[in-house]
């Protein structure tokens, strides 16, 4: 029994620290998340969600189905990659509008939105500003 609260307390401390570590953090790539699903999540996967393809959700569905199955750190990664990436889609969703202000005041004449980032990414001003955030938050810097 001992073993069994010293694993569950070190779960719970490990997805503490990564859900924690979300709000301070740079969002993660697709690219990353995947990787870190496949290096946590990877026996689970293969033990609970055989046969299933990245990319519909229905591997997440099925390790959030499997919960009670599947291991704690696979749970605790899982949580901190959805988080990331719902985060990383929601900044790249919002980007127009956030950084409006900040396109006309620090890049006016630039044309095209790609251009426009790139002048944003380069006004040191912005940096400070919610619009910086939102460009490091959608992974364009």
């Amino acid at each position: 029994m001992p073993t069994r609260l010293s694993a569950v307390t070190g779960a719970t401390l490990l997805a503490l620290f990564f859900l924690t570590s979300i709000s301070r953090a740079e969002t993660i790539s697709f690219a990353d998340a995947v990787t870190s699903l496949a290096t946590d999540c990877g026996k689970d996967i293969k033990k609970h969600c055989s046969g299933l393809n990245l990319g519909s959700g229905k591997i997440q569905s099925c390790l959030e189905k499997n919960a009670a199955k599947v291991s704690p750190t696979c749970t605790a990664t899982l949580a901190n990659v959805t988080a990331s990436i719902k985060q990383r889609l929601a900044a790249q969703s919002s980007f127009a509008s956030v950084c409006e202000h900040d396109a006309a005041q620090f890049c006016s004449g630039v044309k095209g939105e790609g251009n426009v980032l790139s002048c944003l990414v380069k006004a040191k001003r912005v940096n400070e500003r919610q619009c910086g955030q939102v460009i490091t938050d959608a992974g364009w810097r």
